[in-house]
């Protein structure tokens, strides 16, 4: 098995939430490359992970622009030259609109998709061929990960913006699944199905205000980093979670 400190991984869209624990959960075993539109939301991660050991770099990125995405991962290989990548997390959010659906222009229905769609087609493409190059050396599988969200299954009312880009994202995944799994790249989606428990949260009274009635993001990291480590025997190719009171 190759040493790990021969792989990197990278993990677009971060800030304090589940971008920060997954990032914290993959450096412990490898370098980890950050991208966020805004550096202000890696720049204290980058710090978290490099001042207790660990190695990590920032890259502004808007993920739904082609040039962007070039350069960032231009900026990559100059940073990691003979590195290759493990773990690749889109963890890409976009743009949150409600709004009834008579009172949306087309750029509000578009601004689902751009992130969604847009950015994970131009981030994939960017990804699987470095995660193919990995198959035969890789410590574990070479994984391409993807968060999705309740939206992922159903379209809410006033959220046709929001859950269209949503459905494309998981559509694409499993189609990305169904065609480079057999090549050993290990595609997965995790739909998480609730309100993640963050700093942005943290007054939100959800599910009554019970413990536990959000979700822990260093749950999520965890469940990310089982389904990097899963055996290509046991490829899970869609995980879905909740808080238990969490009605579904």
């Amino acid at each position: 098995m190759a040493a790990t400190n021969q792989f990197f991984s990278i993990i677009a869209g971060v800030g304090a939430g589940t971008g920060r624990s997954v990032a914290l959960k993959f450096a412990k075993t490898y370098p980890v490359v950050l991208l966020a539109r805004n550096p202000a939301n890696y720049e204290s991660i980058v710090q978290e992970i490099t001042t207790s050991g660990g190695q990590a770099i920032g890259i502004p990125t808007d993920v739904s622009s082609p040039q962007s995405v070039v350069n960032a991962f231009s900026e990559i290989q100059k940073q990691y030259p003979g590195k290759k990548l493990a773990a690749a997390i889109y963890n890409v959010g976009g743009k949150f609109i409600r709004k009834p659906f008579l009172e949306l222009t087309l750029d509000d229905y578009l601004a689902g998709y751009e992130a969604n769609g847009k950015g994970f087609f131009l981030f994939a493409q960017a990804v699987l061929p470095l995660l193919q190059d990995s198959v035969e050396s890789s410590p574990h599988p070479p994984s391409l990960i993807v968060t999705g969200a309740t939206a992922s299954l159903r379209g809410s009312a006033n959220m046709s913006s929001f859950a269209s880009g949503k459905f494309a994202l998981r559509a694409t995944v499993q189609s990305l699944a169904r065609e480079f799994g057999p090549k050993g790249v290990h595609v997965a989606h995790s739909i998480i199905d609730g309100v993640i428990d963050i700093p942005r949260t943290k007054e939100w009274a959800v599910n009554g205000g019970v413990p536990d009635g959000k979700i822990d993001a260093n749950a999520i990291a965890d469940s990310y980093w089982y389904l990097h480590t899963q055996p290509r025997s046991h490829f899970t190719q869609e995980l879905d979670c909740r808080p238990y009171v969490e009605k579904f």
